[in-house]
């Protein structure tokens, strides 16, 4: 029997395979004519790609996918890259669902607050992200901003195979994307603590029976817990509870020092 990969690893094969489709289709429709031209670069700076981003989010139909997982080198940068895309978003139609994935580190809060209560509340997740930046507009046009082996490329996209693609990643990584702004109250600090050695021995994949010796209660007990915790953090697997639970900051990251240093031998 195979060793299966973690989502994290299938998330950056796909990763790559857009990106190798962003080349290829950037080398097959070079030299065609601007009105034939499947991609188009975006040549310039931020405010070029501005530009690029608005006028999609404007012909947008029925549904907007954004995903927001640039590197931002200050607290400073990433406020006005947040202020920019709230202003873009609030363009799209009313009519227009959109979906807004980023990372922990780049989700502003009071933009989800704003969401809470709305009809057509912008739905928002985060999770663990490769660097990349991408706009899908009714799966049929994109705008995507990734490095290459030439160094950040920003390009428009009109490639059905790399849309498909590029939506198929974005799928993958919704379905394990953790939905921002949910209340994780685990009780008191000697039940949050508790919770956090569980979720700890989910992710790691510890048996029930050694999880509850560890932690000196019965298996009933553990399971109880373990179920409550799921029903909290709305996960539909033990595995996609401990991966939340990364998300949210409530885990350190795999390989993080706190993590080696709470690892049993």
């Amino acid at each position: 029997m195979g060793v299966s990969q973690k989502p994290e690893d299938d998330l950056e094969h796909a990763l790559l395979e857009v990106r190798a489709l962003i080349e290829s289709a950037m080398e097959i429709h070079r030299g065609r004519n601007q009105q034939e031209q499947q991609v188009t670069a975006v040549d310039g700076g931020y405010g070029e790609l501005l530009d690029a981003a608005e006028q999609l989010i404007g012909q947008a139909r029925h549904s907007i996918e954004i995903v927001y997982a640039r590197i931002v080198n200050s607290e400073e940068l990433s406020e006005r890259a947040n202020v920019l895309q709230r202003q873009l978003i609030h363009k799209a139609a009313g009519s227009v669902s959109v979906r807004l994935l980023t990372t922990p580190a780049l989700l502003d809060e009071s933009f989800v607050r704003n969401q809470r209560g709305r009809d057509r509340a912008v739905a928002i997740r985060v999770a663990r992200v490769p660097p990349l930046q991408a706009l899908i507009v009714d799966g049929v046009q994109g705008l995507v901003v990734a490095e290459s082996a030439v160094g950040r490329r920003a390009s428009v996209l009109r490639v059905p195979e790399v849309l498909h693609n590029l939506r198929t990643l974005f799928e993958g990584m919704w379905s394990h994307a953790a939905p921002a702004g949910r209340p994780i109250v685990f009780g008191g600090r000697d039940r949050a603590v508790l919770a956090r050695q569980i979720l700890g021995s989910l992710r790691v994949g510890v048996t029930d029976e050694v999880a509850a010796r560890e932690l000196t209660v019965s298996v009933r007990t553990y399971r109880r817990y373990v179920a409550e915790i799921m029903q909290l953090l709305g996960a539909n697997s033990r595995f996609q509870a401990g991966v939340r639970a990364t998300e949210l900051g409530l885990l350190p990251p795999p390989g993080s020092p706190a993590t080696v240093s709470n690892t049993r031998p």
